[in-house]
C-alpha cells in the first residue's frame, strides 16, 4: 500500500470504486485484468480460482497505467462489497457496479443499489448539477444458462438505465470474452473524467 501511494500522482489518477455482492466475480475480474499488458503494477497474488491468481484485499488499490486521447493517467481501483467501507476515506471519480450474470440475486442486489446511488450523491457529489459517472458490468458471462433463471442482456441493460448508469457491459474473466472491450470502455469513461466535459454520458446509458 505504501509503495502504491509513493508512485501515485494525484494530478493524473482516476479513482474507481467497484461495488457488488460478495462472490459476484469482482476479484476474479480484477485479477484477470492484471495479467494483461496494462495490468496493475506491483501486486502479489496468493490464491487461485479457475486457474487465475487472485489478488488480496491488502493489495488495494490496484493501479493500471492508461493512455486515452493522447493523455496518460493511472486508474486506481478499490474493490468492496460495502460502499460504506470507503465513505470517509475515498473520493472516487467513477463508480463501477458489478453483478453475476449466473446469479439473479446479485442483480436484485443492484436493483437495491438505488440506495447506493443516493449515498453516492450524498457523500461524493458536492457541486450543483454534478453527477459522478457510473458503469454497470455483468460478470461471469460464460455461465449464462438458458433456463428459467436466465438474465437476458436486455433485462440487465434496463436496470442499468433505471439506476441512471452511463454505461453497461458484460464479460467473462475466465474465458476472456469481451474482457478487453469492457476494460477499454471503463478506461474511456475514466479518461473522460480528466477532461473539462467530464465522464457523464449525454442522454443516458450506453451499452457495450
Amino acid at each position: 500500500m505504501a509503495d502504491a501511494e509513493a508512485r501515485r500522482d494525484p494530478e493524473s489518477t482516476v479513482t474507481i470504486l467497484l461495488l457488488g455482492d460478495p462472490g459476484c466475480g469482482k476479484s476474479t475480474f480484477l485479477s484477470r485484468l492484471k495479467n494483461g499488458p496494462n495490468g496493475p503494477r506491483g501486486q502479489n497474488a496468493t490464491t487461485r480460482e479457475n486457474g487465475i491468481e487472485l489478488l488480496r484485499d491488502s493489495d488495494q488499490p490496484l493501479l493500471y497505467d492508461i493512455r486515452f486521447s493522447k493523455k496518460s493517467f493511472t486508474l486506481e481501483l478499490y474493490d468492496t462489497a460495502s460502499p460504506n467501507q470507503h465513505w470517509t476515506t475515498l473520493k472516487p471519480d467513477v463508480v463501477l457496479l458489478a453483478f453475476d450474470i449466473s446469479n439473479r440475486e446479485t442483480l436484485a442486489g443492484l436493483k437495491s443499489a438505488i440506495q447506493w446511488r443516493q449515498d453516492i450523491i450524498r457523500y461524493f457529489q458536492h457541486g450543483i448539477g454534478e453527477r459522478i459517472p457510473v458503469m454497470m458490468i455483468g460478470l461471469k458471462r460464460d455461465l449464462r444458462v438458458d433456463d428459467e433463471t436466465l438474465i437476458y442482456p436486455e433485462e440487465s441493460y434496463r436496470i442499468a438505465q433505471e439506476l441512471r448508469c452511463d454505461r453497461y457491459a458484460e464479460c467473462s474473466a475466465v474465458t476472456g470474452e469481451l474482457l478487453a472491450e469492457t476494460f477499454e470502455d471503463l478506461a474511456r469513461l475514466a479518461g473522460m473524467t480528466t477532461t473539462e466535459k467530464g465522464g457523464q454520458t449525454e442522454g443516458g446509458c450506453t451499452v457495450m
